[in-house]
């Protein structure tokens, strides 16, 4: 299986990949299987079943917006997010919707009862994974057209169930000239090559790609990010969803610089950087997964620390460091999961966390060893975290968890580039356990909202 540091990193919209993201591309998918099968023109309705998670909540996580967007054609990298709750109200209150939207023009709308065709299953789940989904299609006559179960499995990605039983994501069988599926092998390669992580990942990447596109597409990337990041610190009010959580990056920011030089407040930085972009993504706005939205403020507001507060930063150390990023969260990607309705919020914010850690040390000049050592030690310290999102939504205590991982990431960093690269647990002794660790959490501490602070808070 390959997988792309294009897969790990994409442009979506807020507040969650695996709620928002992933069934956002399950609708679209769907519309797009009646298309392909010639049945669309004779869709006279539709209806969609949440489970597990994304039953649980769904609301809070922008879920139905998210599956009725898509059934309208628009996809998570591409939407207008400007537009995307004035589209939903049209579809609620007119009780129609425009299936693919204006690529198949309006003839084909049917109607559509947002209240009961679609239905948030909160106490029950599809037996693969936390996140599932049915759509039924049918025609004027109620005869069943179509029924397609996906999975919404972590990061936007999203399998039918086809393919559930074969494997998390969609396989690709690209043949890469370095292949490597653990953190072991990812050594080995190096020592056996020379290259650095981000030069075995760009190599890799070229079976894709040209490295002009690799370059170009990730320095993108990075705009996208340092674009949130700006929104973010420039942005104030209060956040959507009732829990009245008002932004608070901005005003910190203010603060921040009439305090003068920047350079003995670095770490207060990154951690506004951090809750800018997860502020961003808790009001339905652009971000990059990455490799979560839940968990999308972390990587840039340490490659922003990296631009801003390290000598020598360019354009080159960006393109390395989200290579080497990408090396170290396909591992976790390819070996446990990084859905925090599967493993927790250790799978999200740790694994972003750990991906942080591994690409600041190799811009900052870390060995192969060194770099993962540090993204190791990323998770590590990350391990059993829970995802208790208050009211479902990805604000409490989700904003200030990326600040606080963004600040451990760079600690990661910097403890393994005064080391050697030796130590006693593997990055891959650490994923396995994570992993482990997820499969004996209890599942009201899996994105569910049912116990911790979900429950605590709402009861005080």
């Amino acid at each position: 299986m390959a997988i792309s540091v294009f897969d790990l990193f994409s442009t979506g919209i807020g507040p969650s990949s695996s709620h928002t993201v992933g069934p956002m591309r399950a609708a679209g998918m769907f519309v797009r299987r009646l298309k392909q099968d010639g049945t669309l023109a004779r869709t006279a309705a539709v209806r969609a079943e949440l489970f597990g998670s994304l039953g649980a909540t769904g609301h809070g996580h922008g879920t139905p917006k998210a599956v009725l967007l898509g059934l309208e054609g628009k996809e998570p990298h591409t939407v207008d997010v400007a537009r995307a709750d004035l589209d939903v109200e049209r579809i609620r209150a007119t009780g129609r919707i425009r299936l693919l939207g204006e690529e198949i023009g309006p003839a084909h709308e049917i109607g559509f009862d947002a209240s009961a065709d679609l239905v948030l299953h909160r106490r029950r789940s599809l037996p693969y994974h936390a996140n599932g989904m049915i759509l039924f299609a049918y025609d004027a006559d109620g005869v069943p057209l179509l029924e397609k179960t996906y999975y919404s499995v972590g990061g936007g990605f999203v399998v039918d169930e086809e393919a559930a039983g074969a494997d998390r994501i969609k396989l690709d069988d690209t043949v890469l000239p370095h292949p490597f599926s653990t953190g072991d092998e990812l050594l080995r390669l190096a020592r056996e090559t020379g290259l650095s992580v981000s030069a075995l990942m760009l190599e890799n990447e070229r079976a894709w790609r040209t490295e002009a596109e690799i370059r170009a597409g990730l320095l993108e990337i990075w705009r996208v990010m340092d674009a949130c990041i700006s929104r973010g610190l420039g942005r104030e009010g209060i956040l959507p969803g009732g829990l009245k959580v008002r932004r608070r990056a901005a005003a910190a920011a203010r603060a921040l610089r009439s305090e003068g030089d920047p350079q003995a407040r670095a770490m207060e930085w990154i951690t506004l950087y951090a809750m800018a972009v997860n502020e961003e993504n808790a009001a339905g706005g652009r971000v990059v997964t990455a490799p979560t939205n839940g968990a999308a403020g972390i990587i840039p507001a340490v490659l922003r620390y990296f631009i801003e507060f390290v000598p020598g930063a360019d354009d080159d150390g960006i393109v390395r460091f989200l290579l080497a990023a990408g090396a170290i969260g396909l591992l976790f990607k390819e070996n446990a999961s990084i859905s925090g309705a599967e493993v927790g919020c250790q799978g999200e914010v740790g694994s972003a966390c750990s991906m942080a850690a591994g690409g600041l040390a190799e811009v900052m000049g870390g060995s192969p060893a060194q770099v993962e050592n540090a993204a190791e030690i990323g998770m590590e310290h990350n391990l059993g975290l829970t995802c208790d999102p208050v009211g479902g939504l990805v604000q409490i205590p989700c904003i200030e968890r990326n600040g606080m991982a963004a600040v451990k990431a760079v600690t990661a960093a910097r403890m393994a580039l005064r080391g050697d690269g030796r130590h006693h647990v593997s990055l891959d002794k650490v994923i396995k356990t994570m992993k482990e660790t997820g499969a004996d959490m209890k599942v009201k501490y899996k994105e569910t909202a049912r116990g911790g602070l979900a429950v605590n808070v709402i009861e005080c």
